[in-house]
């Protein structure tokens, strides 16, 4: 199969896909399926196709009893309320109850396209009924998702990114891709949102008090190739939108990892067993809130205010074991002294600290799979769960960064994915993944669900795209 940026695209496809992660490729295999000819074009080299998708390693799902590597049962009702807890009800119900059935149906459609499961490692046990985990992660994943839809003879083309769309009333006509026009009956935007697009965080970002501009220490985890290019042409060709600029799935993360591409791996998940410190070594939040899978995300924004955006998680030798390790191993002392010097934290203040939180943990029954009774009391911020003294050596630091993974800004979508103008849907351009993320996720995060969305409304930009062609029934 020709894959040569520089090849000329002749044939006119029925629906014409922009982008290479989950959500594309869902909404390439799913039109294909519908019977529609497809093109798929990705901004990336082929060695870095996928996205953000090839950092994930599992997704959400709604199950109403145990099965193979999901364990108990996990129904709607329960999957929507945590996503209403994290989101704070910046969320759209219908939408969102959308995904979570969809998601009951995700695993027999993806174990046909190749992909396959595992249970959890040890260190993710807590998720085992809510998640579903990828045998060899979010690459593995992605080149299932490659090979089945070379099978089916979708064509793809990579190093291939779009610069503008040729529109005409809301209805699509062509892409302009690199002194290329390329036009389809149907399309289906899944490019991604802009964290990587460095000028656009800091003019969402601002300079702080401080004088410094914060966007310009956050890291990226996910793709280089997520420049919000096609997003900002469609806010610009008067799409309408959804979310905040400056909310987004934002982790706090190993300040040693990669500039972009550390992935998973680069997360810090020791920050619940422990305490977290800025630079003026004081702690900034309440670290045992609720179960990790939940609040994860909320540490990045955190980190992302303090001075510096820096962060220091902080532990002793009782929960090694008990989370899963960093791609980097932590800066080690004897001593909490000895650990302050060893961080360049000022040590009078770091002692304070923890010597206050120390003091205010109350006896109780540790257990890190379950929201305990470890607590303290008389301080602030709190730590409301999980909360044992840090007094046995060796003592741990880690150095943390907020990690940016994707943006939440997005484009209004009606639940057959259609792309919104002046509140009305467009007939034949649609979008799926982070591009329209931000109608579900206006706030927070849990665990799989950016991999729910794509997977969900990337089927249905997908089948719906398809019905566009000549002897589909255009349904909305």
């Amino acid at each position: 199969m020709p894959e040569a940026s520089d090849e000329k695209i002749t044939l006119i496809p029925d629906v014409l896909i922009i982008g290479g992660g989950n959500a594309a490729l869902c909404a390439a295999l799913a039109a294909r399926e519908t019977g529609a000819s497809v093109l798929l074009l990705e901004a990336s080299p082929r060695a870095w196709r996928g996205g953000n998708t090839q950092h994930t390693r599992n997704l959400r799902c709604m199950h109403d009893a145990p099965q193979d590597v999901l364990i108990g049962s996990y129904p709607e009702e329960a999957y929507w309320q945590d996503l209403l807890g994290v989101t704070e009800g910046h969320t759209d119900e219908r939408l969102a109850r959308l995904v979570i059935r969809a998601s009951s149906t995700f695993r027999p459609w993806m174990h046909k396209h190749g992909v396959r499961f595992q249970p959890p490692l040890s260190g993710a046990l807590q998720v085992a009924k809510t998640n579903a985990f990828f045998l060899g992660g979010g690459k593995a994943l992605i080149n299932a998702y490659y090979r089945s839809a070379e099978a089916m003879g979708i064509q793809i083309r990579y190093d291939m990114p779009v610069d503008a769309l040729e529109l005409k009333d809301g209805h699509f006509v062509a892409a302009l891709c690199g002194g290329q026009r390329i036009a389809a009956r149907a399309c289906v935007l899944a490019a991604g949102g802009f964290e990587s697009n460095r000028q656009w965080l800091r003019e969402v970002y601002g300079q702080d008090a401080h004088g410094e501009w914060p966007a310009d220490n956050f890291l990226i985890r996910g793709t280089r190739f997520n420049q919000g290019v096609l997003l900002k042409f469609m806010i610009n060709a008067g799409a309408d939108t959804v979310g905040n600029a400056s909310q987004s799935h934002c982790v706090a993360i190993d300040a040693r990892a990669p500039r972009y591409d550390g992935g998973i791996a680069s997360r810090i998940d020791c920050i619940s067993l422990g305490v977290v410190l800025n630079r003026k070594a004081e702690r900034f939040g309440d670290e045992g809130e609720d179960f990790w899978p939940k609040r994860y995300a909320l540490w990045g924004r955190l980190v992302a205010q303090q001075p510096g955006q820096l962060g220091y998680a902080v532990i002793d030798a009782k929960p090694l074991g008990k989370f899963i390790p960093s791609m980097f191993p932590g800066t080690q002392a004897a001593s909490l002294a000895g650990l302050a010097h060893a961080l360049d934290l000022p040590e009078a203040s770091f002692l304070h600290t923890l010597n206050a939180y120390n003091a205010a943990c109350r006896p109780g029954t540790f257990d890190h799979t379950t929201l305990d009774d470890c607590h303290t009391e008389g301080l602030l911020p709190p730590k409301t769960h999980w909360a044992l003294p840090i007094d046995t050596p060796p003592f741990f630091g880690y150095t943390l960064r907020p990690g940016i993974t994707f943006t939440y800004l997005g484009l209004k979508v009606d639940p057959t994915a259609a792309v919104h103008f002046g509140g009305q849907p467009s007939d034949n351009l649609f979008a799926a993944g982070e591009m329209m993320a931000g109608n579900i996720l206006g706030l927070g995060y849990a665990a799989g669900i950016g991999l729910s969305i794509g997977t969900a409304f990337g089927r249905i930009a997908g089948t719906q795209a398809a019905r566009q062609r000549p002897g589909g029934d255009h349904a909305h």
